[in-house]
């Protein structure tokens, strides 16, 4: 569905690309990480046709972007991370405005029905835009990016600035698209890649440094190991114990409390489960566990040894 070959793209003296490479298979459902400043959105724009590259091919079912735009252009659905929306439609009268700035052949009214239904905005569709929530409005720009029925669907960031539940609404939107779109989701929220999508690309300083099914990324991050955890009694007296415990590596008390309890940050060597060590310590010297999470491995800490892995 998707092909991109050996993108390279400069402003002056900076580098934004090096050179990447990867496709996208149909029906998959893509995450696409990286930093600030990594290079996802100049990627985004090359592929939608918003700027060329310096050097290097886009193929949108391939069709090159440049060589055939109009055609390209007509398989992408792209919602950027500002919905471009005029705030003083109606929702219907947006859709149809976008129906025929894309040259939609598709049954207009039937066509439109299916958009609102699949983003579940038909009970709003008569509303002004600029009287709706960030969520809904956030559901508008979607719906705009499936006009025409456009193959491949391109997201930037859609769950910015949303609160929880509309973030849950939203993910599980993006699960019911990639049932019947290729997806690509933009994003620097781990946790947002992982909870939608087959495959994770990372990109750093215009570089990908990893490329991998999810469960593969997230095995890479069940090995770094880092917990926090509730402990009653003094501080001074439950961290000598905690850095004590076989597999530990690091612990620092934390600013959070929970009654007489004291949250502690720890990091355990890799692969070793240091949570039953740690319990029958502190239990030995009298001190209760109150609460355990695990943490994982952001996804700085994800960047950071990819990094190191790279340069090694």
């Amino acid at each position: 569905m998707l092909k991109v070959e050996n993108l390279v793209k400069k402003y002056g003296r900076a580098t934004a690309l090096s050179g990447i490479s990867f496709h996208v298979n149909k029906g998959e459902v893509i995450g696409f990480l990286g930093p600030n400043g990594a290079g996802k959105s100049t990627t985004m724009n090359i592929i939608t046709g918003y700027i060329s590259s310096n050097v290097g091919n886009v193929y949108i079912d391939g069709t090159e972007i440049l060589e055939n735009p109009e055609l390209a252009k007509k398989k992408i659905g792209y919602l950027p991370e500002q919905p471009p929306l005029y705030m003083e439609m109606t929702v219907l009268e947006y859709l149809n405005f976008v129906y025929e700035l894309r040259g939609c052949d598709l049954p207009r009214k039937a066509h439109l029905e299916d958009v609102c239904k699949v983003v579940k905005i038909s009970d709003v569709r008569d509303r002004v835009i600029r009287n709706l929530s960030k969520g809904y409005k956030q559901r508008v720009g979607i719906a705009s990016a499936l006009i025409g029925n456009p193959p491949l669907i391109i997201l930037d960031e859609p769950t910015i600035g949303l609160d929880p539940k509309q973030i849950i609404e939203v993910r599980n939107l993006i699960r019911a698209l990639g049932q019947s779109h290729t997806v690509i989701l933009s994003t620097h929220i781990l946790s947002e890649a992982q909870a939608v999508c087959d495959r994770m690309i990372i990109i750093d300083h215009g570089k990908i440094i990893a490329d991998g099914k999810t469960e593969e990324i997230n095995q890479f991050i069940k090995d770094n190991r880092r917990y926090k955890v509730f402990v009653s009694g003094a501080q001074s007296d439950v961290l000598p114990v905690l850095k004590k415990v076989s597999g530990v590596i690091a612990c620092e008390p934390l600013a959070e409390r929970d009654g007489d309890a004291v949250a502690y940050a720890i990091e355990a060597q890799k692969g070793i489960d240091i949570r039953k060590p740690m319990f029958h310590a502190l239990a030995e010297k009298g001190y209760p566990i109150m609460g355990l999470e695990a943490l994982g491995a952001s996804l700085e800490d994800i960047f950071i040894s990819l990094i190191d892995r790279e340069d090694a």
